[in-house]
């Protein structure tokens, strides 16, 4: 793997113990995709694991402290053996597969509940919903399976049927909601502490043809609102929601929807990608995929020809929901995928799924704008679809 590094005077030093985990889809049939573990701020590769198969597709740090990380093999060729699996964390960031449980297809998002006993996973080739407990020492055992199919499917030709996307827990911690983009829902489920198993509430219902992908909560003083990125038609939406008496599902008041693009139309065949918080609450992110507007300077020093990249939206959220527009910056290559903060948001890496590379920026933690490039990654040896910080 060729590398680059830009340091900012004053920037790397908030984040030199910091390393990036990398999963990445395989180049080629055949071959595996990896899992690398870099350096930051060289990005120099200190572990490569190719035992995911060859769709690794994501990566959860949520019990990185306690030495392991969870990944999900999305197995688009062979669904049948879709995986679920634990790294162990080793000297210098390695990460060893320690457990594995066959899933069902497609799996592409996790998320923790229940003081981290359990994960939801959601599967987007699959149509489903799946859970399963999880022991200290990385073992799964399963727990429900929640199966969608083509009843109420959207109208796009991308939604003949249920696409679940991204799993995501309420600040309460006591539901967990799945948008679908197949069915232009965001399903919500409210979690038993007792037993983990979740229970369906109604629906969330999107625009026809939206394609709700990923989501995020958000705090404001006493109101709580949610966020949805909508791969389809390229808005993000913002959501008033109000918790029913007894555990009786969330109701939702639509209280703003933006353009990805902030002040600008969504550019024909555009797909939101990506939704994140800022770490201080006051600013929410997206990435845009397929549909670059500007050259940017190559990741490789020794190569002049500038790049296309696809762009990074910035928004700040008003008390009452309303969504300002902020920023729109590049992502730095072509299909941003996912990307992600440091802990204190100073910086911003991207995965950029098709140019092969990721890319870290500075980002203005005071007026939320993403600034210089840091350091690049490029040439790597899988198509990089999720990346996280983490501190060793």
């Amino acid at each position: 793997m060729a590398l680059r590094t830009l340091l900012v005077a004053g920037l790397a030093t908030s984040a030199t113990a910091a390393k990036l985990l990398v999963s990445g889809y395989a180049k080629g049939e055949g071959s595996n995709g990896t899992v690398l573990t870099l350096d930051y701020p060289s990005l120099k590769t200190v572990s490569t694991n190719s035992k995911l198969g060859p769709q690794p597709t994501w990566l959860d740090t949520s019990l990185y402290r306690e030495g392991l990380v969870l990944g999900l093999d999305e197995a688009w060729a062979t669904p049948d053996k879709a995986g679920l699996y634990s790294l162990k964390k080793g000297a210098n960031g390695a990460l060893d597969v320690a457990g594995f449980a066959t899933v069902l297809g497609g799996p592409v998002s996790t998320q923790f509940y229940n003081k981290k006993q359990a994960v939801a996973i959601a599967h987007y080739g699959g149509g489903a919903i799946s859970t399963f407990t999880v022991s200290k020492d990385g073992a799964f055992t399963p727990l429900q399976n929640v199966t969608y199919g083509a009843e109420g499917h959207g109208p796009g030709a991308g939604q003949t049927t249920s696409h679940v996307h991204h799993a995501v827990l309420d600040p309460t911690q006591s539901y967990l909601v799945f948008p679908d983009l197949g069915l232009d829902a965001t399903h919500v489920f409210c979690i038993d502490p007792k037993t983990n198993k979740l229970t369906a509430h109604a629906d969330l219902k999107a625009a026809p043809g939206a394609g709700p992908r990923h989501a995020a909560f958000w705090k404001s003083g006493n109101k709580t609102f949610l966020f949805i990125v909508h791969e389809l038609n390229n808005s993000l939406v913002s959501y008033e929601v109000t918790y029913l008496p007894n555990g009786g599902g969330l109701s939702f008041k639509q209280i703003d929807s933006k353009s990805t693009y902030g002040d600008k139309p969504a550019p024909a065949g555009a797909a939101a990608g990506e939704i994140q918080v800022s770490p201080d609450n006051k600013f929410v992110l997206a990435s845009n995929r397929n549909a670059t507007l500007q050259n940017v300077p190559n990741p490789n020093p020794a190569n002049a020809t500038q790049v296309p990249s696809d762009s990074i939206v910035t928004f700040k959220p008003s008390p009452d929901g309303k969504l300002e527009f902020v920023q729109l910056a590049p992502s730095g290559g072509k299909f941003p995928r996912h990307f992600s903060t440091n802990k204190d948001g100073s910086l911003v890496a991207v995965a950029n799924q098709q140019s092969f590379s990721v890319d870290v920026y500075q980002r203005d933690v005071k007026t939320g704008l993403l600034g210089k490039k840091v350091s690049s990654a490029f040439d790597l040896p899988s198509s990089p679809n999720n990346v996280l910080f983490v501190d060793e």
